[in-house]
């Protein structure tokens, strides 16, 4: 497909546009899209042929629930590019995953792929408050994984200038941010807060810190995180939506306006959430699994891939596009402790309560006989550790304690460490969860 886009930093009018002028365009483009994974793509011939449907089988938006997902497995079982909807020398650029957990997931563009992600970008940065002029230093990784070049070409597009610093070299992070004095950057939640205790370290304040905005994604993070960034580095925090299947950050963004979740660019991905378990369609509002079918993507169209986000749907706010809320768990990460389901970023909040523990924290699991068995480690602020008597620290592990057994309903163990006790990452994303419960046959 091709799209003529405005110049960067103007507002694309669909942005502006009513819900029936975008409804009438996702009609146009999803009909097209299904058409061309049917007729490219065997896999989506085949399994939608077994399902008994025909992309002439969409009128409405409503219909495309008769259509089967795409999963993760489907994407590994036809690896590496028996996915692509176009011949292999069409492809400009290949991503993929790390593979941690299988074969890596394979990801193809045209030109015409990587120009929309740019542009989207571009939009998405725009909306976090980025405009045509501004440093924008990039932390996140380059290479296989989306994240640094993603936010490269769209910072480039919105016609910022670059620092592509990628991850890791922390000391050199923040050289960089005080000699470069960016307005913009783009990083992990969890690595933004080791580059602000990098700050503390060399004694620079928050108000002393030239950046203005910071594009955080890759990791679910929670409103006490958001909170800790910006008293850290003096920023106004957006989160930013992506994953590599569906094409990379810029899927989703906030607007600085209203930091109120990130709004979906509809008009290039059509969003759906689904009752994990039934597979059924949900209503706006209810939470459950965020599927995505792309609009507009040449080289591998993804038709209702399953993201295994847990969301929801809400209503435009800040733009004409539906927003998600906050992702509070994957289907595929979710803790159960004792029959109870727990998410990450559940215990992630009651630990923010406390304004004197940082962000840092790991999730320990092991099993004494038959029961589940839960450890939190977190760590305080730097500013308050060697400041407390140990009576002290002990009130306030069984304080996230008692938070936790009340709001989750899980008995847990709660240490609390001094700063800079656990790991940090030094790369992207934090490990948090480490599951030492043996596994069941």
């Amino acid at each position: 497909m091709t799209a003529k886009f405005p110049s960067p930093g103007e507002l694309d009018p669909i942005e502006k546009a009513s819900r029936d002028e975008i409804a009438a365009l996702q009609l146009e483009r999803l009909k097209w899209s299904l058409q061309h994974a049917y007729d490219n793509v065997p896999h989506y011939k085949k399994k939608f042929d077994a399902h008994g449907v025909h992309p002439s089988d969409l009128k409405t938006l409503a219909d495309l629930a008769k259509f089967p997902f795409t999963t993760k497995s489907d994407l590994r079982d036809n690896y590496p590019f028996k996915m692509f909807a176009v011949p292999r020398e069409k492809v400009a650029r290949v991503h993929a995953s790390s593979g941690t957990t299988g074969k890596p997931t394979v990801v193809g563009y045209t030109i015409g792929d990587i120009d929309r992600w740019a542009h989207l970008g571009a939009r998405s940065i725009r909306a976090a408050g980025g405009r045509a002029g501004d440093i924008c230093h990039v932390a996140y990784g380059y290479g296989l994984f989306t994240g640094g070049l993603g936010a490269h070409y769209a910072a480039e597009r919105l016609g910022c200038t670059v620092i592509p610093m990628s991850g890791g070299q922390t000391e050199k992070q923040v050289q960089l941010i005080v000699d470069f004095r960016p307005d913009i950057i783009m990083v992990t939640p969890s690595y933004s807060l080791v580059i602000a205790e990098e700050f503390e370290r060399q004694g620079i304040a928050p108000e002393d810190i030239s950046l203005k905005v910071g594009i955080f994604g890759a990791e679910p993070w929670g409103e006490g995180m958001r909170a800790e960034i910006e008293k850290k580095l003096g920023l106004d925090a957006v989160d930013i939506y992506g994953l590599s299947e569906v094409m990379g950050p810029g899927v989703a963004c906030e607007c600085i306006e209203s930091k109120d979740g990130p709004v979906i660019w509809e008009d290039h991905f059509y969003p759906e959430i689904i009752n994990p378990d039934t597979g059924e369609v949900v209503a706006d509002g209810e939470e459950g699994e965020l599927v995505f079918t792309s609009l507009s993507k040449e080289a591998m169209p993804v038709i209702r891939y399953r993201t295994r986000d847990l969301t929801s749907l809400l209503a435009p706010t800040s733009r004409s596009f539906r927003r998600m809320g906050r992702i509070v768990g994957r289907s595929d990460d979710m803790l159960i402790v004792r029959g109870v389901n727990v998410f990450p970023t559940q215990i992630e909040e009651q630990i923010l309560r406390n304004k004197q523990l940082s962000g840092n924290y790991q999730i320990v699991l092991s099993r004494d006989g038959h029961l589940d068995d839960v450890e939190i480690r977190c760590e305080l602020q730097g500013e308050w550790t060697g400041k407390l008597t140990s009576a002290e620290v002990q009130t306030m592990a069984r304080e996230v304690q008692h938070h936790i057994k009340t709001i989750i309903g899980i008995s847990t163990k709660v240490t609390v460490m001094d700063f800079n006790t656990l790991p940090r990452t030094q790369t992207g994303k934090a490990r948090r969860v480490f599951d030492e419960r043996p596994k069941q046959l």
